[in-house]
């Protein structure tokens, strides 16, 4: 529905997953027979979560251990952990310093000049102890080091930035990245993001991403929105972007999966994300919780650190569980963050949902008192939902 936000800007209302509730169908089923699976890239995975590539929340160690449980964990190639032989001492100060000196602080660490050498070493790691090594870098990161990604054996190479697009333009000094010609060229699966709107995905699947990302500004630590003033709330972005790989299969027999990316914090919300449908979620804040986690209970966006415009900002999180008991519990929290892989089958269960395909075909409806209807005593002691 088209609103007239004033004369000559007609505009159209977008909904985030606080406004949308999930409606029980005609049946329900055992949690246990809910089947979690998808592919990425032709790697199936039991578990439709993805760590987010931010150096608060992935290193080699987080990569493996989320492999194992059926997840996946993207390692980003343009952090603190190409920058430096050991990241433990840098990971300490960004945990160490005060909110006044944290920016300036930041942008001296990530001056620090990206070594080949580290980009092979951190994937080749990550793969001799039996993980699956699914990278991120920019563009730009990218253009430069995509044959050196391929070559040390990555399996997936994901391309984010705020906005990707097929269309960039570019000063006439700059050579911009050919999305489509990297995507032929590459040996390796590539996962092109981020994006919220129909047009843009269905160009990126055009250009033969594996996988595109949808998400700008919503995440836990990211300020874009507010710095840039650019977003589309998450439950309409995802929509948007699912009827894109729709109308692209069909017209193509090629699925691509459509992963949320950001905004994402309970197991309520990756419920609502495959609803509204997405095949997966990434996610950061939530992993950066664990307490294997690199952040030492911090987290913080990977445009935190840029020298011009910074983005972002580094957010406490605690360690609240271990990363099995984030993943998979059990839960020692009532607040929805523990067992989210139990939280989606549940929600299944209680749907009738027999598989991730049908869960995207459940009711959804708007519903702005979801989060607040009955929650006055939880509110007022700030316990479960009122937190």
């Amino acid at each position: 529905m088209n609103i007239e936000l004033g004369r000559g800007k007609t505009v159209r209302r977008a909904y985030g997953f606080d406004e949308i509730a999930l409606v029980p169908g005609n049946r329900t089923l055992d949690p246990q027979l809910a089947d979690t699976q998808w592919q990425i890239g032709g790697i199936e995975r039991s578990i439709p979560i993805i760590a987010s590539a931010m150096d608060g929340v992935v290193d080699v160690d987080i990569a493996i251990k989320l492999s194992q449980f059926g997840a996946l964990g993207v390692l980003n190639l343009e952090g603190i952990q190409t920058r430096y032989d050991d990241p433990n001492p840098i990971l300490d100060q960004i945990a160490a310093v005060g909110k006044e000196d944290f920016v300036t602080l930041m942008q001296k660490l990530y001056a620090e000049p990206i070594r080949p050498e580290l980009i092979r070493d951190r994937i080749q790691a990550i793969k001799s102890q039996g993980g699956i090594a699914a990278v991120s870098c920019t563009p730009a990161g990218a253009a430069k080091f995509g044959q050196e990604i391929a070559a040390a054996g990555a399996d997936l190479i994901f391309i984010q930035a705020t906005v990707v697009s097929t269309a960039h333009l570019s000063p006439e000094s700059v050579q911009p990245l050919d999305i489509a010609q990297f995507c032929s060229d590459m040996s390796v699966p590539v996962v092109l993001g981020n994006c919220v709107t129909y047009d843009v995905a269905l160009n990126l699947m055009k250009a033969g991403a594996a996988a595109v990302l949808v998400g700008i500004g919503p995440g836990a630590a990211c300020t874009s929105r507010g710095v840039l003033g650019v977003g589309v709330p998450q439950a309409t972005a995802v929509a948007d972007c699912a009827a894109a790989r729709d109308d692209y299969q069909q017209e193509t027999g090629r699925y691509v999966p459509v992963v949320a990316d950001g905004g994402i914090v309970t197991g309520g919300d990756i419920c609502k994300c495959i609803a509204v449908g997405a095949d997966a979620v990434m996610i950061g804040s939530p992993i950066a919780r664990a307490k294997e986690a690199p952040g030492r209970g911090y987290h913080w966006g990977m445009a935190t650190p840029s020298p011009v415009l910074p983005r972002g900002t580094r957010i406490r999180v605690g360690s609240t569980g271990t990363l099995e008991q984030i993943l998979k519990g059990p839960a020692q929290l009532d607040d929805g963050t523990h067992n989210l892989l139990g939280a989606l089958q549940t929600s299944m269960g209680t749907l009738g949902a027999k598989n991730l395909k049908e869960m995207q075909q459940v009711e959804v409806v708007v519903a702005p008192s979801l989060l607040t209807e009955g929650k006055v005593y939880q509110k007022a002691q700030q316990l479960g939902m009122g937190k």
